[in-house]
């Protein structure tokens, strides 16, 4: 939306071709609906938060900022807030009315929408002539901007077309994988918790050698599975072995105390409920729905007195508070990630244009390319800055 609007006010004929019934399904569930436009940091931040590739996007970055984006949409009517992590959305909390302001912005510059699916990119000699529809129609044009997105929620047309387009034309593509993606553990545990929302905790992931790789603080999910919710996205992204698997997550489930200060929480609790089982004198401290799997990984009898509990037992559920240990099994599949990382490799691009060094006529904008971001708005950036890049020279 972001090319054609850009190019359509250029003077250009341009034709939007969108397989969907309608524009932005994608964008419309982003940030939980709310839509996490960018973020509210500077260029250098911008790069220093997409690992894959970041340096390839200076050009675009510098040519559709962060502040650009944001004032796109306040003069279109939607003003931002900025929220923890500089994460900026629209103050109204809905991503419709980002999609509403991108279509209106469609329908101002004259681009012509053409709800069809393209089943081929022509190009002859290394020069773009046309695009195939699915409904048996041809478009002849001096320039495609294929911004198809990538494999991550194929249910919102996400279904890798721009690699098998850009492929057909020469281009390498770099094995796509999920990015932001929930993981799957050994343990088991999980499930007994499914459902439960942990919101001020922190985690550490260490790599298969001990080292820690990532630490946040936030909001985490129990899950059939496993573990999900936004740190733990966040942290998939810096796990960047093809299956995830050999990791480890240390959950914090009281990062605001010292083991020290928990070890004086818990010996009042016990105070307080000395007369209780070890199953009853928890509730002060811990969601109801994480108690049994707690007293389980402590190895303490749910039944024992409260105050029959050992010194060595009381240190040994403070230790287990503070780093719940599970092993990560690997990634959720592919279509359950927020983002996929991998695609049309970045060599074969002219960073300050989008267009293919192989192809005369062929750009690139958004998620189709190798390049990812961590979560916090800098996806939707690289979406917007390249896609105004490839409309601004298309």
């Amino acid at each position: 939306m972001m090319a054609a609007a850009t190019a359509a006010k250029r003077g250009l004929d341009v034709v939007l071709i969108e397989k969907n019934k309608r524009l932005g399904i994608k964008l419309s569930i982003t940030g939980k609906g709310r839509c996490n436009i960018t973020n509210y940091t500077d260029i250098q931040g911008l790069i220093s938060n997409i690992p894959v590739n970041g340096k390839f996007l200076y050009s675009a970055f510098n040519t559709l900022s962060n502040d650009d984006v944001i004032s796109f949409f306040d003069e279109r009517g939607v003003k931002t807030k900025v929220e923890r992590g500089n994460r900026v959305f629209p103050v109204s909390d809905k991503a419709k009315d980002v999609v509403s302001a991108l279509t209106n912005e469609l329908k101002r510059s004259g681009v012509q929408l053409v709800y069809d699916e393209v089943i081929e990119v022509v190009s002859e000699a290394g020069v773009i002539k046309g695009v195939m529809l699915k409904a048996g129609g041809y478009i002849s044009c001096n320039s495609v901007v294929i911004a198809t997105g990538g494999l991550s929620y194929p249910q919102t047309g996400s279904t890798g077309d721009g690699y098998r387009f850009a492929e057909k034309n020469g281009h390498k593509i770099v094995t796509p994988k999920p990015s932001l993606v929930p993981l799957e553990t050994y343990e088991s545990w999980p499930k007994d918790a499914q459902g439960l929302a942990l919101k001020n905790v922190s985690i550490s992931v260490l790599n298969k050698i001990g080292k820690k790789v990532y630490g946040d603080f936030g909001e985490m999910l129990f899950t059939h599975f496993g573990i999900s919710g936004p740190i733990v996205l966040s942290a998939s992204s810096y796990m960047r072995d093809t299956k995830g698997e050999g990791y480890t997550v240390l959950i914090d489930l009281k990062p605001a105390l010292t083991s020290e200060q928990l070890d004086r929480r818990i010996q009042r609790d016990f105070e307080k409920y000395s007369r209780k089982i070890f199953s009853n004198g928890l509730d002060d401290l811990l969601p109801k729905k994480l108690i049994p799997v707690i007293i389980e990984l402590s190895g303490v009898p749910s039944d024992k007195p409260i105050n029959q509990i050992t010194k060595a037992e009381r240190l040994g559920l403070v230790e287990l508070l503070k780093e719940l240990k599970l092993n990560i099994k690997g990634y959720r599949p592919i279509k359950e990630a927020i983002i996929t990382s991998g695609g049309v490799d970045v060599q074969e691009i002219d960073p300050r244009t989008m267009e293919s060094k192989l192809v005369d006529g062929l750009f690139f904008a958004g998620e189709v390319i190798d390049v990812d971001g961590y979560t916090g708005g800098f996806n939707l950036q690289i979406a917007f800055s390249t896609g105004y890049l490839a409309g601004l020279y298309c």
